[in-house]
């Protein structure tokens, strides 16, 4: 007699294979502007992969398959790229609005897109046309709407070329800071904020002009800036149904958040932005080069990065972008492999201008005064009238603020304002590169944001060249206010191949970690900013690099997960020589001379150590920043504190080294005060990843202003993790892993077949989908998936097929 348990097993898989291969039956689509078939195989990750026969339908296919997926992210992404948030959040996105109107671009279309690649104009208008078809699609079957449409009771609108080009999202920088360092600078002096910040590789000269008055730099000269930049926040009144929170858990949750988002934007201000390296052949396994790349972002559902692999006559590339811009950002062809991270690159100025008593509107400049240009517009405002408003322009650029008691006008320079600035669209000329000439040439295009572009190709070539729009500055630092009338203009943008660039360096590989990678005699030095990152996460990176032996693949991916902490290692010299008179503390302080400085979500000692160092850094800041500046002075970039940890001298006049000693003891103390508060007098259960302590929560746009039964459908997590802002895997300074790698990369030029990647939470959007958060568990665990090239292996492991046909 069979068994019946196996019986029933070959029912299941029987059963489960004619499903399987049902899925995998072709389904036809016909669409309108289609010019022949296209052929799709959407992989088991959830990634499309789009054969096409012409370039247009390959961009419309990217465009309308994007837009399936993301609907909803691409709906909010046009409200504030279009300043229409207004319409349907009512007055309190007023001031976005009007702020998203004041800075967009309005250019020429034929100039603007042709900047990105030759035929620029043909490809944004077909990804357009996709997105439009898809949405075309959804408002003729309701039923297919995704449910936050539902919840807010609205329907997504049509795009145009405008939209993809917007800058509303973009890396930019950094005017939000000049306002800030003049604050400063006004309130307590030069030398005092240059001991506070850590600029370099220069000093830079921080002198505000004398015509500027104290008084103005501490008004909302930069409301409208602040409030297009701002994130967006929906609230319970958003919703149109029962099923939203109420004010009281939508306030706490609303705070709990903002005080997230306000760490992140503390703490990770220059640890945003990513690493990647490129290792010559003579260091890898296979023989052949392998470029690595993970972009630091903040952490989002449904994911920033959207992964897609595109195919036709002239194309052939995988990897991933942004869901809203066609082509991929980062990825690999035939030819090369290729990444990013952000070279810190100053494109915005705060000008400040006298203007006419007489007539408000006129500005001096050069020796005359000029009539500021006018735009008239209408914002829709729900609940209310239209609203009637005029944005004014300088030279320079959009007019922020006017002061008539002071007979002051505040505009702001953007260089990503001029043609050719929107992010991340150059990479179309990046995609089809065949050659280190060809990608370098293709770089020189990218001007927003400025980048570390690194290349590998299966010839043997590495190379890195530094991207973006830069401002030559010959008369101010760029990172203070200063004036508009003429005298202390921009001399031009430096060539962008005249910025740091290498080709095949003997040590054999290139590693950038958004901190200062410019070489000591670089000739163009007032073109290099004075803000970067801590130099932790690269130096890890090169330090294991140098090891000089064959690294294999997984060992790359290892180092994009390395949790271990150089700041651990510098302080646990000074630990050693510490003597803590209470028992328990002295135990602890033992127990982390035995530890290895990694920051692995099991560790006990890792878990007392990120708390020391939270304090450490908290006690240097009481103890610098005058009460009179701290406002605008948040964390204190923790080089500084360990220049000063080692010499202490540059903050105690007297007794240097005992006072540097009670701080580190002191601190030391009060962590595991505040870990006893945090996670109890249990020290056993002090282990670093916890829902408690270090964890990931994505949290999705709605889910604040829904109620709690919301959470586990919308949210992915809490799960543990292990590292932080300084250790390679950059998984975030606070509690929660709100910013990070969400998109990891790794390509053996030698076998395209064997790319690893990886994009959390997953590829869709919709809740109801399986490619929703079906990677997010992999990406918790450091993992990644074998992502194919060839079309028999994307057919190997292919979910389903969509064949999209002309519509008859």
């Amino acid at each position: 007699m069979k068994n019946p348990f196996l019986l029933r097993l070959s029912l299941l898989l029987f059963f489960s294979s004619l499903l399987f291969f049902q899925d995998l039956k072709s389904q036809e689509i016909p669409l309108n502007l289609l010019q022949d078939k296209v052929e799709v195989i959407r992989d088991e990750n959830g990634i499309n992969h789009i054969y096409a026969q012409n370039e247009h339908d390959l961009f419309f296919s990217q465009g309308y398959l994007a837009a399936k997926d993301r609907l909803f992210q691409f709906e909010i992404w046009r409200r504030r790229a279009t300043g229409t948030a207004a319409e349907i959040f009512g007055a309190r996105e007023l001031e976005r609005d009007k702020g998203a109107r004041l800075f967009q671009f309005r250019g020429d279309k034929k100039s603007e897109l042709s900047h990105y690649h030759p035929r620029g104009e043909a490809i944004v208008d077909a990804f357009v046309a996709g997105i439009n078809t898809y949405i075309q699609e959804v408002l003729d079957n309701p039923e297919l709407l995704p449910i936050e449409f539902q919840l807010l009771d609205i329907l997504p609108e049509f795009w145009t070329w405008e939209v993809v080009i917007s800058r509303h999202q973009g890396l930019l920088q950094n005017v939000q800071d000049e306002l800030r360092y003049s604050r400063v600078v006004s309130l307590i002096g030069e030398e005092k904020a240059k001991n506070l910040f850590y600029f370099h590789p220069q000093e830079p000269d921080l002198e505000i002009p004398e015509s500027i008055p104290h008084e103005l730099l501490f008004k909302d000269i930069l409301a409208p800036y602040n409030a297009f930049r701002a994130g967006l926040i929906f609230h319970p009144e958003d919703i149109k149904s029962k099923k939203k929170a109420d004010l009281l858990a939508f306030q706490e949750g609303k705070v709990a958040y903002e005080q997230e988002v306000m760490e992140t934007l503390d703490f990770e201000k220059f640890s945003i932005g990513s690493n990647n390296w490129i290792v010559s052949g003579k260091y890898t396994e296979s023989g052949f080069p392998y470029m690595a790349n993970d972009p630091h972002r903040v952490h989002a559902i449904p994911s920033l990065r959207y992964m897609v692999h595109l195919h036709a006559p002239g194309w052939n590339v995988v990897g991933g972008g942004e869901p809203v811009i066609p082509g991929v950002s980062i990825g690999h062809n035939e030819y090369g492999a290729w990444g990013l991270t952000i070279f810190e690159t100053d494109n915005e100025d705060l000008r400040v201008y006298d203007i006419n008593p007489e007539n408000h509107l006129q500005y001096h400049y050069k020796g005359e005064w000029k009539m500021m240009e006018s735009v008239q517009d209408t914002i829709k405002v729900l609940g209310e009238n239209d609203h009637l408003v005029t944005h004014y322009y300088t030279i320079h650029g959009p007019v922020t603020f006017i002061d008539k008691e002071l007979h002051k006008a505040v505009a702001v320079e953007c260089a990503w304002l001029k043609s050719g600035g929107a992010p991340y669209l150059a990479s179309l000329r990046m995609d089809q590169s065949k050659s280190w000439e060809e990608f370098r040439d293709a770089c020189t295009y990218n001007h927003i944001p400025a980048e570390n572009m690194i290349w590998a190709d299966r010839e043997g070539n590495i190379g890195w060249q530094a991207t973006g729009i830069s401002p030559i500055r010959n008369t101010h630092s760029g990172l203070i206010i200063s004036l508009g009338d003429g005298s202390m203009d921009w001399d031009g943008f430096l060539p962008i191949e005249k910025r740091p660039n290498v080709l095949n360096p003997e040590v054999g590989y290139v590693a950038t970690a958004n901190e200062n990678v410019t070489p000591n005699d670089y000739p163009h030095m007032n073109t290099i900013g004075f803000e970067w990152a801590d130099s932790f996460r690269g130096d890890r990176v090169r330090e294991v690099l140098a090891e000089g032996r064959k690294f294999t693949m997984e060992e790359m991916g290892a180092l994009q997960n390395d949790y271990l902490a150089l700041p651990a290692r510098i302080l646990m010299s000074y630990l050693k020589s510490l003597f803590f008179e209470e028992e328990s503390s002295q135990k602890a302080a033992e127990m982390l001379l035995e530890w290895d400085f990694v920051l692995d979500k099991n560790s006990i000692p890792a878990g007392i150590y990120v708390m020391w160092e939270r304090v450490l850094r908290r006690k240097f800041r009481e103890e610098t920043v005058p009460q009179a500046v701290r406002k605008y002075i948040g964390s204190i970039q923790f080089s500084r504190i360990l220049e000063w940890i080692a010499d202490p001298k540059m903050i105690f006049s007297e007794d240097a080294d005992q006072n540097r000693d009670l701080i580190l003891k002191t601190s030391f103390e009060q962590a595991l005060v505040e870990l006893e508060q945090k996670l109890g007098p249990d020290r056993s259960q002090w282990q670093y990843g916890q829902a408690a302590y270090k964890h990931a929560l994505f949290r999705h746009p709605l889910s604040l202003a829904l109620g709690d039964n919301w959470d586990e459908i919308l949210n992915s997590g809490p799960v543990p993790r292990g590292g932080y802002s300084f250790t390679p895997g950059a998984n975030a300074y606070g509690d929660n892993n709100t910013a990070g790698a969400s998109f990891r990369i790794i390509v053996n030029t030698g076998d395209w077949e064997k790319t690893l990647m990886i994009n959390t939470p997953g590829q869709s959007g919709d809740p109801k989908s399986p490619y929703y958060k079906n990677l997010f568990q992999l990406w918790a665990d450091d993992g990644y998936f074998v992502n194919p090239f060839s079309y028999e292996n994307v057919k190997a492991i292919s979910k389903k097929k969509i064949m999209l046909v002309p519509a008859k």
